[in-house]
């Protein structure tokens, strides 16, 4: 099966294990025979990652809109080098993190109007849309305590700021059923990985 152009992204309030997730579907991908990109918003390209410096790890105050301006910065330019590439090439590509990750957390998280910018932010990156999102529920407790003491800017933010965060989230995919596959996050990693196989290899045959 090589299905071509295909936009798979994955949301997921801290903790989810959304990263290590995205890598194992790409892993199964390519041993499906498919040419897969992976990336991740912010990052994957030179501004991007300058950019997830300063937005994670940076000790500064940002406002929410400010924070809101950056991520999409870095992703107009994920689009325009890397992601709209890939998918003219024909490539199935994964990215960690994109457009519905701002509208959730400087959105529903911190107070920027949601509606607006899901305008701006869909506008900026010229109204690209994936094929499928899978987002990794978990609930907010859970998820920062598997956090540990690796914690960045975001993830240092208030419980109720990761509470309506999460809240955001399923929000969104009850408003895009179509394009959003919910998962457990609280099974084990392997059933995860396995469910996440399955929505993505139906979703691929229905496109391919």
């Amino acid at each position: 099966m090589k299905p071509r152009g295909v936009f798979i992204t994955f949301e997921g309030p801290e903790g989810s294990g959304k990263s290590s997730q995205a890598r194992r579907l790409v892993q199964a991908l390519r041993r499906a025979g498919c040419r897969v990109v992976f990336v991740r918003d912010p990052g994957s390209t030179p501004l991007g990652r300058r950019l997830r410096r300063l937005l994670l790890h940076d000790r500064r105050v940002l406002s929410p809109l400010a924070e809101a301006f950056l991520f999409i910065t870095g992703r107009i330019q994920l689009v325009d080098e890397a992601i709209r590439p890939a998918l003219r090439r024909g490539a199935i590509v994964v990215c960690d993190r994109f457009h519905d990750s701002t509208v959730a957390y400087q959105g529903f998280g911190g107070g920027v109007n949601v509606r607006w910018l899901e305008t701006v932010g869909r506008e900026a990156i010229g109204g690209l849309l994936p094929d499928v999102t899978i987002l990794l529920d978990v609930p907010t407790s859970v998820g920062l305590s598997r956090l540990a003491h690796r914690r960045d800017r975001m993830e240092r933010k208030p419980h109720a700021f990761h509470q309506r965060v999460r809240q955001g989230f399923l929000r969104l995919a009850r408003q895009q059923p179509r394009r959003f596959v919910v998962i457990d996050a609280t099974q084990s990693k392997p059933q995860i990985a396995r469910r996440i196989r399955e929505a993505v290899f139906a979703r691929l045959h229905e496109l391919g």
